[in-house]
């Protein structure tokens, strides 16, 4: 079953949803495996899945499904960036790029700050931030806190739409 096959009909005749804690509820019997009143869902890799149908789907996805009627035309970003958390206010439809750029700093970075690392070369902090899948440099600070509003700035000229928490 593909997003397109669920509709919003058919699964609030399964499920129940609380747009306020993200929860999914089954309320009517999809196999012998369920019991009406658990809560639905299982763990895949950090996102909460339900099986219908023969098919995973993604809570986030069943969530604006339910709460607007159609699955939306592209990604749906969890605004915390928490992937469990599947309240409706953290949930926003938003094009893959756009999802891209509302995801924490890399593991590997020592500066603490999202899109700031420092260079050897000139023994100073460098700031670059992505736009169209092309790397722009917004150039050398000597502080780590300096190049991260230079980031900043950036995001919300170039990505106005991501949220900064």
């Amino acid at each position: 079953m593909t997003d397109n096959i669920l509709t919003q009909e058919r699964l609030k005749e399964l499920l129940s949803y609380d747009p306020e804690t993200g929860v999914f509820v089954w309320v009517k019997k999809p196999s012998t495996k369920v019991k009406i009143g658990s809560v639905a869902g299982f763990n895949s890799y950090g996102y909460r899945r339900i099986q219908i149908g023969g098919a995973a789907f993604c809570l986030h996805r069943l969530a604006w499904l339910f709460m607007t009627g159609a699955f939306p035309p592209n990604d749906i970003d969890h605004i915390n960036m928490d992937k469990a958390d599947n309240r409706f206010v953290n949930l926003r439809a938003v094009t893959r790029s756009e999802n891209m750029h509302n995801i924490e700093k890399q593991k590997n970075n020592t500066s603490g700050f999202k899109g700031v690392s420092y260079f050897k070369k000139s023994k100073k902090w460098r700031a670059d931030i992505r736009i169209n899948n092309v790397q722009k440099h917004l150039g050398s600070f000597p502080t780590p806190e300096d190049a991260s509003v230079a980031y900043l700035i950036a995001q919300r000229i170039y990505h106005p739409t991501c949220p900064t928490i």
